[in-house]
């Protein structure tokens, strides 16, 4: 996929955006308030993507901001074969972005969504036994986790999470691991109120080869305790990151210092999901989510994974200029993106870089 055809996904991804920021709103309202976050609400996203394409349920297409399920599935095979493609010959950032689908033996899928299963979201179809053996799937669940994460996610399903009433499982594993590519930070034009934010990129590797480029983005309030306020903004206002975070100023920073922090976040999503809209299209399942980052002098690595159980189975920049310092020692928020397509990988927030 070449650099127009990533613009191109911008629409798609954007409302996808819109849902992340609502989902990281009720976390950090709620489970969150005064915690580390660590997220990926692509991981999310793409589950969800998953389940809507067998339910065909008006609520998650709704939710997920889709017009039909071919576009949500056209945009998660663009995300997982373009956007999340590997590419180690390059050597820019590690990628591994895989899907999985449980389905109990006695659970008959039609050819034509096992056909979106394998060629959209490229996942593997796991045929088990929940009635007879249902520990014995979580823990085929889990090993599938902790190796497509690289390890560190060891056990996203807890003990006892799987009954031998469940029906079928989807599943995402999300895996980025990349270095600092050089000593520049871009800046926003003309954003007063939040002028100390900051975009690091990654090292891209080979530039020709790859039109994908890939950043962590820094939003540090001015004020020590505006971290509230400066969340408020960039989840509830419409098109906020759209508005602010994609046109920056080259910058050579004198004095860039982060935290070095490795964190990392779990939680059950149904009941954070009903809560902002999905309504009754989570009732009948439970979404576990783990996610884990890893910042330090040489860059990170983060990874994630999202479980959802089912019961229900009927369904170029200007010359740079310089400025002093960029100093992250008070609360700030966090987001790691593909910044041709915009695609948000993980966000979240530290508090204290101490508390994992």
């Amino acid at each position: 996929m070449d650099y127009k055809d990533l613009k191109a996904l911008r629409k798609p991804i954007s409302n996808q955006t819109d849902v992340a920021l609502k989902i990281t709103k009720q976390l950090l309202e709620s489970e969150f308030k005064d915690k580390n976050l660590i997220f990926s609400p692509l991981s999310i996203h793409i589950v969800l993507s998953l389940i809507a394409a067998r339910t065909n349920n008006p609520q998650f297409l709704s939710f997920l901001k889709s017009k039909s399920i071919d576009d949500l599935n056209s945009l998660a095979f663009n995300l997982i074969t373009s956007v999340l493609a590997d590419s180690p010959s390059r050597g820019g950032p590690r990628l591994n972005a895989t899907n999985g689908l449980w389905v109990d033996e006695s659970i008959p899928l039609e050819d034509s969504y096992k056909q979106v299963v394998l060629d959209s979201y490229k996942a593997a179809l796991n045929q088990v036994d929940f009635k007879t053996d249902p520990e014995q799937v979580r823990i085929q669940v889990n090993s599938w986790v902790d190796k497509e994460t690289r390890g560190l996610i060891p056990e996203i399903l807890p003990p006892g999470s799987v009954g031998s009433g469940m029906c079928l499982i989807f599943a995402n594993a999300l895996y980025f691991k990349a270095t600092w590519d050089d000593d520049f930070f871009y800046e926003p034009p003309n954003s007063k109120d939040h002028k100390d934010c900051a975009l690091e990129d990654f090292d891209n590797g080979t530039y020709a080869d790859d039109p994908r480029y890939f950043s962590m983005l820094w939003l540090l309030p001015d004020a020590r305790d505006g971290l509230p306020a400066l969340t408020e903004r960039v989840c509830s206002e419409s098109r906020f990151l759209d508005r602010h975070l994609n046109s920056f100023t080259t910058v050579r920073v004198k004095k860039f210092l982060i935290p070095k922090f490795k964190i990392s976040s779990g939680f059950e999503a149904s009941g954070v999901l009903k809560k902002i809209g999905l309504g009754d299209g989570c009732d009948l399942m439970a979404i576990f989510h783990e996610s884990v980052i890893d910042v330090d002098e040489n860059g990170t690595t983060a990874a994630a994974a999202t479980c959802a159980e089912t019961w229900d189975c009927d369904g170029d920049f200007s010359k740079p200029k310089e400025i002093d310092e960029f100093v992250a020692d008070h609360p700030f928020m966090f987001l790691i993106r593909e910044n041709r397509t915009r695609t948000v990988l993980f966000m979240g927030q530290v508090l204290n870089p101490l508390s994992g």
